[in-house]
């Protein structure tokens, strides 16, 4: 791909778009990590996103959809072909006993607004830090409620570049999983469906698991946080804590000691860091507990080239 070229022809296609040619990455991901994309594209419309799905499917480039970066690893060769960045799509706004956010919207911005609104449903995701694209992606979850509790449908874009709205029975919501990557999806827009409730309760259910957030996790440092899925009857970081590999560092990387279900970057760690640290934490907990803990987290983009 040329991508001087690339970005020329995108210019014209999206004119209002902010575009940028081998930026670095790590300034967009909450890990602080990641190489350089060939073509970053900021669209300031969900026509703007469209039109970009459209002109990656016609031209045969690889196309790669980044929100805030809080559940990502990009990896140190960076990303190739074109990025989607949606941060600048974050319209939130409330229709009856229903709130629909844009894509790019902070999910916890999204359960604010529904405390403001009195409606109840959404005090699980005050402290989930990513957009509303990536929990509908991965059906976050946290304290026992996720996305799929509330999603009522999406407004997204077929690989192809056609706009269609989905009911959330149509998106195989799961634990942690969705079809949204498997069908080539594009979420621009979530509505969920809410009930009205009383504030001041609405509020101390979200100030309580806030406090719960800021005491057990570490907030302190860049992270993508909780690194792996829950294995069933079983709990990842008890088994880490368990395997004593709490403080285990590579490079930058280190197990966290306040909550063993993080990895941390406490030291400009790159990625290849992060990974090694998740490697050595699969292989030690297989070894002592035979569990295999699969990542939560998504890895994204290419190796460092040796």
């Amino acid at each position: 791909m040329d991508n001087k070229r690339v970005l020329n022809e995108l210019r014209t296609i999206l004119p209002s778009a902010e575009l940028k040619i081998n930026e670095p990455l790590n300034e967009y991901t909450y890990t602080r990590m990641g190489g350089r994309a060939d073509v970053l594209v900021f669209p300031r419309s969900a026509e703007d996103a469209r039109a970009a799905v459209e002109y990656a499917y016609n031209a045969n480039y690889p196309l790669t959809i980044l929100g805030k970066g809080s559940n990502v690893i990009i990896q140190d060769g960076g990303i190739r072909g074109i990025v989607l960045n949606l941060s600048s799509l974050n319209t939130i706004r409330r229709t009856e006993d229903k709130v629909l956010a844009q894509a790019g919207a902070r999910i916890i911005e999204v359960s604010e607004f529904a405390l403001h609104s009195k409606l109840t449903g959404l005090e699980f995701a005050c402290g989930i830090p990513g957009s509303v694209g990536g929990a509908v992606y991965m059906n976050a979850g946290a304290y026992g409620g996720e996305i799929a509790d509330c999603l009522e449908s999406v407004l997204a874009v077929t690989k192809e570049g056609e706009l269609v709205h989905l009911g959330a029975g149509e998106l195989d919501l799961s634990y942690r999983h969705s079809n949204v990557e498997e069908s080539g999806l594009l979420v621009l827009e979530a509505t969920f469906s809410l009930k009205e409730g009383d504030q001041a309760e609405i509020k101390a259910i979200m100030d309580d698991l806030t406090e719960k957030r800021e005491t057990k996790q570490p907030l302190e440092y860049p992270s993508c946080g909780s690194v792996f899925k829950r294995p069933p009857g079983l709990f990842a970081g008890k088994l880490i804590q368990d395997s004593k590999l709490q403080g285990t560092r590579i490079g930058g990387a280190e197990v966290s000691k306040k909550h063993a279900g993080f990895i941390v970057n406490i030291d400009n760690a790159t990625a290849t860091d992060y990974l090694d640290v998740i490697h050595h934490v699969q292989r030690t907990v297989k070894e002592k507990f035979d569990v295999e803990l699969e990542r939560e987290v998504r890895v994204i983009g290419e190796p460092p080239e040796k």
